[in-house]
């Protein structure tokens, strides 16, 4: 457990936590710009030294009240939303910078292991002034990585990239704790973001955690705040075949199973047989009481309605599952429930308009 107890005061701002979590997978702390992520993040790295505060990794003190261990002796790896990597160093030079000043002894990844795993086989050469913003925060990573961390803690790596970069960046990061096997604490304010990658969340409001919970709790909140930029949402998680030849892939149980569009590059991104998210707007799902044939909309899923919930402008919030045990939300109208005359413990079907591979 990464255990954090820790008030902070600045100004007219309070950070007040007691809180652990496991230190496995990705942790995201999430949250308004301002509430805290920030400076939860710098205590837990050793940058911000706060009188009277506890932190402990796997049981071993890095700070308490006469103990203060420095950052350096932390072993934890540092990515911020600029790559900041040593302009008068090849790609190599950076990767290799904390891995030669790592003792050999403590030296769990290796620089062939992480090139590949990042995608940096083919910029190994270049200069750092030669690459694009997705492919320097990549060797941010890598060089991070290559310091063997027991933890690695990214700051919103994405924020400074454009939309394309993040799509590209996206399965680097998504593969990145489950390949190293180093947990990894993320500070995003991007609910997108989160959906993406994380395993739990732990929302911040106001130097307060408001909850600590794992992604699919997360998602099954009707008022969850990862909603709040395009509306309620699943993640669905399920193993990925190889597309056919019109680049459709099958995602899932046969019971629960997907058909999912892919392009050869995204496909490319995404091992098969291995576990992969999709991400789910509630506002792509319709509700049917029969399985319809003469349609265009292809993923037909036989559902279980468990919950109705009252959202704003006379929509609901159907809270389902599918066959697999997996929860589904869907939106509709006041009136489309009423003319179904929809009721909790009924089996319909659930006609997703579109999916999209996140992970």
């Amino acid at each position: 457990m990464l255990q954090i107890k820790a008030r902070l005061r600045r100004g007219d701002f309070t950070l007040d936590v007691d809180t652990q979590w496991p230190l496995t997978g990705v942790t995201a702390l999430f949250g308004r710009s301002g509430c805290g992520k920030t400076s939860l993040l710098r205590i837990i790295a050793g940058l911000e030294k706060v009188n009277a505060s506890r932190v402990s990794f796997a049981g071993i003190s890095w700070q308490t009240a006469e103990l203060f261990v420095p950052i350096e002796k932390r072993r934890v790896g540092l990515v911020f939303q600029e790559a900041s990597l040593l302009p008068h160093l090849s790609v190599t030079g950076n990767l290799l910078y904390g891995y030669k000043r790592t003792p050999e002894v403590l030296r769990r990844l290796q620089p062939d292991t992480v090139i590949r795993m990042l995608g940096l086989d083919n910029l190994t050469d270049r200069r750092v002034d030669q690459l694009s913003g997705g492919q320097a925060q990549r060797v941010a990573l890598g060089r991070a990585l290559l310091s063997s961390p027991q933890l690695l803690l990214l700051d919103e790596p994405l924020a400074a990239l454009d939309t394309q970069t993040k799509r590209e960046i996206m399965p680097f990061l998504s593969r990145l704790s489950s390949e190293s096997k180093v947990p990894i604490v993320l500070i995003t304010h991007s609910p997108e973001e989160v959906q993406r990658l994380a395993d739990r969340v732990v929302f911040i409001r106001d130097g307060v955690i408001d909850d600590i919970c794992d992604l699919q709790q997360a998602m099954a909140k009707p008022d969850s705040p990862l909603f709040a930029d395009e509306g309620p949402a699943s993640v669905l998680l399920g193993m990925l075949s190889e597309p056919d030849a019109q680049g459709v892939c099958r995602f899932g149980v046969e019971q629960a199973q997907l058909y999912v569009q892919t392009s050869p590059a995204s496909a490319g991104s995404h091992a098969p047989q291995t576990t992969t998210r999709l991400r789910v707007l509630a506002r792509d799902v319709s509700v049917a009481l029969d399985d319809p044939s003469r349609i265009s909309i292809r993923n037909h899923l036989r559902v279980v309605i468990q919950q109705i919930h009252e959202l704003p402008d006379n929509r609901l919030l159907l809270s389902t599952t599918l066959a697999d045990g997996q929860g589904l939300l869907i939106e509709i109208t006041r009136w489309s429930a009423q003319q179904l005359d929809l009721q909790t413990g009924q089996q319909v079907w659930a006609l997703i308009k579109s999916v999209a591979l996140v992970q």
